[in-house]
């Protein structure tokens, strides 16, 4: 059973919460040509909230009605488990190496049955090897039959090559940017290091924005600027 405690779409009238909400309704408009269902979240550098993004972009989606799935795939740094209050001593990991039954390894949401989580389970001594291996790609297609969105949190480009093995099987990939924190050099790395294989980049996250003095608050989610249907989104 999942503890949905803390959630920032837990207050729908929220600037949070409608922020989310543009957030999936850009992703909506991704699928205008190619189904767009499996989606890896990560950042460039450690500690960008990219979990956080995960969890809540989740879900924001699932409360649609659609039949969604959250992977933690961090390996290293596995975190999903703790925002959710879920066990974590058989996961991801387990199913590698043992390919047994993906359901039976799953947490539902008793107040949202449509939306289920993997965790990663135990933390193995080769994540990349792992994440980048046939069992993998074979599971992520299983998978992919069975739900509408697939949500991956994978660990920082820049730091490991985790993320780097599972962006060419994924539909797309997400971009989580901390604001105030993150340079610019480590976001220029991370999108050269995924376009180096071809990583099908959706678009970034400008995370932890605060305030202004004037009570707005602001968030912007950006897709590829050579796509004139994809602009930048403000929420005040």
């Amino acid at each position: 059973m999942v503890a949905a405690r803390n959630l920032i779409v837990a207050d729908p009238k929220s600037p949070f919460a409608e922020a989310f909400r543009a957030l999936r309704t850009n992703l909506q408009f991704t699928s205008v040509d190619k189904k767009v269902k499996s989606i890896l979240i990560t950042s460039s550098l450690p500690n960008e909230g990219k979990s956080t993004v995960v969890k809540n972009l989740a879900y924001s989606v699932a409360l649609t009605g659609s039949k969604v799935i959250v992977i933690d795939a961090d390996l290293r740094n596995p975190t999903v488990h703790k925002l959710l209050y879920l066990p974590n001593s058989r996961g991801l990991t387990n199913l590698l190496i043992d390919e047994g039954d993906y359901e039976a390894y799953l947490n539902i949401d008793n107040s949202y049955s449509n939306l289920h989580i993997l965790t990663s389970g135990p933390i193995p001594p080769n994540p990349a090897e792992l994440l980048g291996s046939n069992k993998m790609k074979k599971l992520l297609s299983n998978i992919q039959k069975d739900y509408d969105y697939v949500f991956i949190d994978s660990p920082p480009v820049v730091t490991v090559t985790d993320a780097v093995v599972l962006a060419p099987v994924v539909d797309g990939i997400i971009l989580v940017i901390q604001a105030g924190k993150t340079e610019i050099e480590a976001v220029s790395r991370a999108k050269e290091i995924l376009e180096s294989v071809k990583a099908n980049i959706l678009g970034v996250v400008l995370n932890r924005v605060k305030e202004s003095h004037k009570g707005y608050y602001y968030y912007y989610y950006y897709y590829d600027d050579n796509n004139p249907q994809h602009k930048k989104r403000r929420k005040r």
